[in-house]
């Protein structure tokens, strides 16, 4: 009796946990039947999830012909229909990633059990068993986080999505979602990057390679190993023939080795240029995240040479760099090392170093605005100024000599001379004048270039003279467009600031081209016109060349990161031999230019009568009439220049003679004001900044920056 009642117990106890069990199962399944509902109210349109903006911001850098420099970002190319995706391709990702993709809901219950059949029986953890489905559902909703309850979401989604949207469309979904590797999201940017054409007419063996990146993109990108590439698409290949998808027979006709990968470009020292530029995107364009295009000013011809000329000249254990301005301030080229992936420390504009006697420009631009000539003659001599005591390269004086000559062999004691005479802070303000913003020092032994400068500042202003002495500013960027050609920036021309006369930064490139011809700089010759400075410092730390023909600026500089002295450095050595090959590529196919170093000086000093009666006024006032045709006075003659008493009636004696009072004179012009003689009229200058009256050296006092107040002005 007991034993039944026993039984009778153990039944109900087992059928209690059967209808508990069955109770939460159906609560389960209504849970997620709600749950699944929901998310599929809340799943977005399908036209909005072909918009790819949730994936980043993609910055395509171009140069200046077009060519893709560098792509940034996630790298989007067409969105293909279900019906422009090769049936190749549709079919390859299918019997790679999910071979029931066609019968299941969204997830799959056969996989499913496989997975954790498998994973009992062998001891290890289940392994991967999403669908496309949940695959797309994680890359457009979720991360990649590994744990339970993401799986749990996954196929939540997975489920909304099978109940909202068709196979096709869930499809079309992924293969346009999608990343596939080297940055390219969707199989069209992916064919484009690896095979260089669109992915609307891919090959078999192409769609077995990228179907087999999904699986890992890194390990088996065709630009990192194509080996690795070819040998998991000839799995896919295998995997489609034993699933049905094509016969034997088209899998061993496709051969993967067959299939030609396209290169990426290997001078990676096209990042010092990028790197530069841009950041100024921040200030010439508004924010956005649609992908835009950046069209820049890179020659990816002159970036190679300049890329060879340093490798090949920069010294064993020194770096180099350069840059190249155009003459509307385009930079050209850029190189800021000789290695970009060792170091991305850009050399030509990050970096602070003394220019040597390359900052002897400053100086005899100076000299020259002061007055001195080219031809003017100094004495070469021992010189010591405030206790400073400067020595030539030769350690030895020549004695008299010419200003040209004297810049052309770089003679240290002229300079020093040059310094005392016109004054050491109007170096410096001259200095500033041509865009160095470094600090610039005062002190006499700053004309031989001891203050720290950048190469990118020193050869905007070696270009500035090659400009006839009107200001340029270095630029990278040329427009910004964006995916469907909306133009969001152009750039526009700067206003012209002229900083010298023409005829100042004329004798300037005189000497600059007797340093090239005669002078430190003769390895920098490339059998045409081209004018330029050498700069070396103290123990051969830095050298330098910067120098300019037929409209292009180059600046060169080589020497050690940590500033220890590189033996056989100067900057008539290997810096110049680097311009030289440089050059001598970058302007090959530009026109040969004669420098224009005979610029007359305006005579700003004319005879009253020229200035009355000249055939061009500066001012059309100046020439109205002053009498009738009958030679009778007009009433509406012009007004008296400033600073001159206002119209005075004419001045008579109370007798009416001619003669004035000595009341009337006193009226006419006060004591502190001297009446204006005849012959010392004066034009007013011209748009050019006022230069001073050439006067012959020596001149005690230099004049102040023509284009800024003097310092001591009120």
């Amino acid at each position: 009796m007991a034993s039944k009642r026993s039984d009778r117990s153990g039944r109900s106890t087992f059928r209690g946990i059967i209808k508990g069990v069955a109770y939460a199962a159906l609560l389960a399944v209504l849970a997620l039947i709600v749950a699944v509902a929901v998310a599929a109210a809340y799943l977005p349109s399908y036209a909005e999830l072909t918009k790819r903006s949730d994936l980043g911001q993609m910055i395509r850098v171009r140069a200046a012909n077009g060519q893709v420099l560098v792509s940034m970002g996630p790298s989007f190319g067409k969105w293909l229909t279900y019906d422009e995706i090769p049936p190749e391709m549709r079919a390859a990702l299918i019997s790679t990633e999910d071979r029931r993709f066609r019968s299941h809901i969204g997830v799959d219950p056969i996989g499913l059990v496989r997975a954790v059949g498998s994973a009992v029986l062998e001891g290890h953890r289940v392994r991967a068993t999403s669908t496309i489905t949940q695959q797309l559902a994680r890359n457009i909703f979720l991360t990649n986080k590994r744990d339970y309850v993401r799986k749990l979401k996954e196929a939540i989604l997975a489920l909304a999505l099978e109940r909202k949207f068709s196979k096709d469309q869930i499809l079309e979904l992924y293969l346009n979602r999608e990343y596939f590797g080297g940055g390219a999201y969707g199989i069209d940017a992916a064919s484009r990057k690896f095979f260089g054409h669109s992915a609307d007419h891919l090959s078999l063996g192409e769609a077995a390679i990228l179907a087999g990146l999904v699986k890992a993109p890194s390990n088996y990108s065709p630009t990192a190993d194509v080996e690795a590439a070819r040998a998991r698409s000839g799995v896919v290949l295998d995997t489609m023939a034993k699933n049905g998808f094509i016969t034997q027979q088209e899998a061993s006709a496709a051969n993967p080795a067959a299939i030609r990968i396209q290169q990426t470009t290997s001078n990676n020292s096209v990042r010092y240029f990028t790197d530069w530029a841009l950041p100024q995107l921040d200030t010439l364009i508004d924010q956005t995240t649609e992908p835009i295009d950046v069209w820049t000013t890179l020659d990816p011809n002159m970036q190679a040479a300049a890329d060879r000329a340093i490798r090949a000249n920069a010294p064993d254990g020194a770096q180099g760099a350069l840059v190249a301005i155009d003459r509307d301030g385009a930079v050209r080229a850029m190189v800021g090392g000789k290695d970009y992936v060792s170091s991305i420390y850009n050399r030509a504009t990050q970096a602070e170093r003394q220019p040597g006697s390359a900052f002897k420009l400053f100086v005899y631009l100076t000299a020259l605005e002061s007055g001195m000539k080219p031809t003017d003659t100094i004495v070469d001599e021992p010189v010591t100024i405030d206790g400073w005591s400067p020595r030539n390269a030769e350690r030895e004086n020549l004695g008299p000599v010419s200003l040209r000559e004297a810049f052309s062999r770089s003679i240290n004691t002229v300079s020093a001379k040059i310094g005392a005479q016109v004054g050491f802070s109007t170096i410096a303000d001259m200095a500033r004048r041509f865009g160095i913003t470094t600090q610039i020092s005062t002190y006499p032994s700053m004309v031989l270039g001891s203050s720290d400068v950048r190469l990118i500042e020193m050869t905007r202003a070696f270009a500035s003279i090659e400009n006839k002495g009107v200001a340029l500013t270095p630029y990278g960027i040329r427009r910004v467009v964006t995916a469907d050609g909306r133009m969001l920036y152009n750039h526009d021309a700067d206003e012209e600031r002229v900083l010298v006369a023409p005829w100042v930064a004329a004798e300037m490139t005189d000497l600059l081209q007797s340093a090239v011809l005669s002078g430190t700089g003769r390895a920098a010759q490339i059998g045409r016109p081209v004018a330029g400075k050498t700069g070396t410092t103290t123990s051969n730390k830095d050298g330098w060349f910067i120098g300019f023909s037929s409209g292009l600026t180059t600046g060169v500089w080589m020497g050690r990161d940590d500033a220890k002295p590189v033996g056989g450095l100067q900057g008539g050595t290997a810096p110049a031999r680097a311009f030289h090959d440089f050059m001598s590529v970058a302007v090959a196919n530009r026109p040969v230019e004669q420098f224009e170093t005979q610029v007359p000086m305006p005579d700003w000093q004319l005879t009253p009568e020229e200035e009355m009666y000249g055939d061009q006024p500066a001012d059309a006032n100046e020439m109205q009439p002053m009498v009738d045709q009958n030679g009778m006075p007009l009433s509406n003659q012009p007004a008296q220049e400033p600073g001159y008493p206002p119209q005075q009636q004419p001045m008579v004696r109370p007798d009416g003679t001619g003669e004035p009072t000595q009341q009337q004179l006193d009226q006419a012009f006060p004591p502190n004001q001297q009446p204006r003689q005849p012959g010392n009229s004066q034009r007013q200058p011209q748009p050019y900044p006022p230069q001073p009256q050439r006067q012959p050296p020596p001149q005690s006092t230099p004049p102040s920056d023509p284009l800024q107040p003097r310092p001591d002005a009120a």
